[in-house]
């Protein structure tokens, strides 16, 4: 006689069922939401947004309440919240959903003003010192109604995160563009160059030196650059490690340290015054940096921002003769306005 077996399994733990309510969230609900994850309590979250506490507090758990989870660990004796896993969960897609309510407002704000209003641009350094000037002053001539809004960083990642949200319409950046919604127009190749001291013996180098050469010498860059971090992933990838002994934001301060004799600097030409008496610039064969203009592809373009980057492709087509490092101290010829 055979024996009936139970091999019946046990069943895990059911999740909870989420509602299908989503006429019942709204968007303060998920802006409270962000704002206690980002500033870290539901105290400073009311600061951020200008609530009293009590309506961030109603918003969240209004919030749990029409998706049936639990966001958020209360646990006694915590000064800052946690999210629990559901709150990791659905804080990506609240993050995208508030950014592209942003962008959107941003773009509306963008076709109303027409021929009037804001261009909000990001920038940094060496672009900002040797090609934003005459992409101004030619914009301003022929867009007088429209306020050019700069909003200036160490490089162009942090630009980057403030053009798709829509809190910028454009920026200065490096190709290749790092993944995103983004589209650009190449304005200008950058060449990498050494800057040493007028006395050294570096400085009496002919041509561009080996690589071998670059990766045995105290080199001096910038701390927070995508194209400083592709050197030092070149170098690696031929078996050479940089030997950064200095880093700064500054162009001034990274130049100032090459003039004095604290090593080479490793720079794009357009960090660089090449009109500087304490300094020499040799050339290299490194790939250029790209300087580009960057926009997001899915946002309104308007008239103004499209004219900028007519601008900007015109004046950085003259650039060529001066960003030549075989000219560097004589006077280049000056960028037309």
């Amino acid at each position: 006689m055979i024996m009936a077996t139970d091999y019946s399994i046990e069943a895990p733990a059911a999740r909870p069922m989420l509602p299908d309510a989503l006429s019942d969230l709204s968007l303060r609900q998920l802006l409270s939401f962000r704002a206690v994850v980002e500033e870290g309590s539901f105290h400073a979250a009311a600061d951020a947004l200008d609530y009293t506490q009590s309506a961030i507090s109603q918003h969240v758990m209004g919030l749990e309440a029409a998706l049936g989870v639990r966001l958020f660990d209360r646990s006694r004796g915590r000064r800052t919240v946690e999210l629990t896993e559901a709150g990791s969960l659905l804080l990506r897609h609240v993050v995208t959903i508030t950014d592209r309510l942003q962008a959107a407002r941003a773009d509306l704000l963008a076709y109303a003003a027409g021929e009037t209003g804001t261009l909000r641009v990001g920038v940094y350094q060496s672009v900002g010192t040797r090609i934003l000037p005459a992409i101004i002053a030619r914009f301003a001539r022929a867009w007088p109604g429209v306020d050019v809004q700069l909003s200036e960083a160490a490089s162009d990642e942090g630009l980057l995160g403030q053009v798709e949200p829509g809190r910028l319409d454009l920026t200065f950046g490096a190709l290749p563009l790092p993944p995103g919604p983004f589209d650009a127009v190449e304005l200008v190749r950058d060449p990498f160059v050494l800057v040493t001291a007028a006395g050294s013996a570096l400085a009496r180098t002919e041509g561009p030196p080996p690589l071998e050469l670059i990766g045995a010498q105290r080199l001096i860059g910038f701390r927070s650059c995508r194209s400083t971090r592709w050197l030092e992933e070149h170098l690696r990838a031929n078996g050479l490690e940089a030997n950064f002994v200095f880093r700064s934001e500054d162009n001034g301060t990274v130049q100032a340290m090459a003039g004095a004799g604290l090593g080479s600097a490793l720079v794009p030409f357009l960090a660089v015054d090449p009109t500087d008496p304490a300094i020499v610039v040799i050339p290299t064969d490194l790939a250029p940096r790209r300087v580009a203009l960057i926009w997001h592809r899915d946002r309104y373009r308007s008239p103004a921002s499209r004219a900028f980057v007519d601008i900007a492709v015109e004046v950085c087509a003259g650039l060529a003769a001066a960003l030549d490092p075989l000219r560097a101290g004589a006077p280049g010829p000056a960028v037309q306005s």
